[in-house]
């Protein structure tokens, strides 16, 4: 008796997605049946009896082709938990390049409304998704929503049949009923390898995204690169070499006045003496801010140690492994680690913080969590630092991800694949 029930249960259930997968693959086919009853409900006396009808045709298909693929892999992951990838084109940032031009991720604008608008269309129009997701409307009908149709089918034989005084009409209603109870629970499950089959991206266009990728983070290596050389020219300029002229002027006049005056020249002398030892402190402050020489002598957890310890919030960090990594990568996570405790400060108004260090299951990725206990709120802008920050960490395919409810606590996570781990 509880077999039955499971049984019918499954039956159930089944029919019901079986409708739905009907319905979502037959969304285009009944825009053309509507196409051609249009038609000849026009006549095919009047000349222009076909614009209407392939003007119906076109609009509707386009305009459903994406919706009812992203229906589909709904669907399929909602009831088999298998993931499809869309593999649709996204709009990159658009950045400002050095030389002045915009960059959108296919061409140079020399207006950043210029490049929006010439990466809307594009995106939009040459997506190579669009023939696929095309594809996938006329192929479906024919496979997932012929299978599903058995069930629904099998009802409406059964209703129709078995209402009918005729016994060869009881037979047909009969077996439609069972048809119905028996593939109910398995008609839906062909919208699977249908939709795995022609919805997930080709090898041509996952290669195409990668490509597109590479170009952006090209794009913002270049732009963050310019910013640096900018900031340490700006910091010698106004900082160091400042001093060292100064310092420069005060040993030239200590040099005149020493014989004429030299409780002068012995008080210059301290002055470029104590000249001296600030501009030795702030070039040494500009090569940490380059390159910290604690991470090249003690490795990334002993850094961010150190990194902790000056930091005015109470931060605990906790690594227990020992890592072994590339230069460019521990220097980049260093420096995230860096803005995002000075962004736990600054905007969080946080007092105590916790960085933790460790592997992922697999012991392919490290895995960074910095935790406050500030306002939260934070999240994604375009032009934010947090998206920024993400952007450089996806030159070495690295992810952030960002849980910050307001009140609090925020959490950031850096992921970053490394096969010397």
């Amino acid at each position: 008796m509880r077999q039955l029930g499971s049984w019918l249960a499954r039956a159930g259930l089944g029919f019901v997605r079986a409708c739905v997968v009907v319905v979502v693959s037959m969304l285009v086919p009944a825009v053309w049946t509507a196409a051609v009853a249009l038609g000849i409900w026009w006549g095919a006396g009047n000349p222009w009896s076909w614009v209407a009808p392939v003007l119906l045709v076109c609009g509707g298909t386009l305009a459903l082709s994406r919706p009812v693929c992203r229906m589909v892999r709904f669907l399929v992951a909602r009831w088999t938990a298998t993931v499809i990838p869309a593999g649709y084109w996204q709009a990159r940032p658009v950045t400002r390049m050095s030389t002045g031009y915009w960059w959108n991720g296919f061409s140079y604008e020399r207006t950043r409304r210029d490049a929006l608008l010439d990466q809307k269309w594009r995106v939009r129009w040459k997506d190579p998704a669009n023939w696929r997701d095309l594809r996938f409307t006329a192929i479906a009908p024919l496979t997932a929503g012929a299978v599903a149709s058995l069930a629904p089918a099998g009802v409406a034989l059964a209703v129709l049949g078995l209402g009918h005084p005729e016994p060869a009409a009881r037979v047909v209603g009969t077996l439609g009923l069972v048809a119905a109870v028996a593939s109910a629970p398995y008609a839906w499950r062909c919208v699977e390898p249908v939709a795995v089959r022609f919805l997930r991206p080709s090898p041509a266009m996952a290669l195409a995204d990668r490509v597109d990728e590479l170009t952006a983070q090209r794009a913002d290596a270049t732009v963050a690169q310019a910013a640096e050389i900018r900031r340490i020219e700006r910091d010698l300029h106004d900082g160091a070499q400042a001093r060292l002229v100064g310092l420069g002027l005060s040993l030239a006049t200590a040099e005149k006045l020493m014989e004429t005056d030299p409780d002068q020249a012995k008080a210059l002398m301290r002055e470029a003496r104590a000249g001296a030892t600030a501009s030795l402190t702030e070039l040494r402050e500009l090569v940490q801010g380059i390159n910290p020489p604690v991470l090249n002598d003690r490795g990334l957890i002993d850094a961010v140690r150190a990194l902790a310890l000056d930091s005015p919030l109470e931060a605990a960090v906790s690594a227990d492994l020992q890592l072994s990594l590339d230069p460019p990568i521990e220097s980049a996570l260093y420096f995230a680690i860096a803005e995002l405790l000075t962004n736990a400060v600054k905007h969080a108004h946080a007092n105590q913080a916790r960085i933790s260090i460790t592997q992922d299951d697999t012991d392919t990725d490290i895995v960074i969590d910095v935790e406050d206990d500030g306002r939260g709120g934070a999240g994604l802008r375009a032009d934010g630092g947090l998206a920024g920050l993400r952007r450089r960490l996806a030159v070495f395919d690295g992810a952030l991800e960002i849980t910050s409810p307001e009140g609090g606590p925020t959490r950031v996570r850096i992921m970053v694949p490394c096969e010397s781990l």
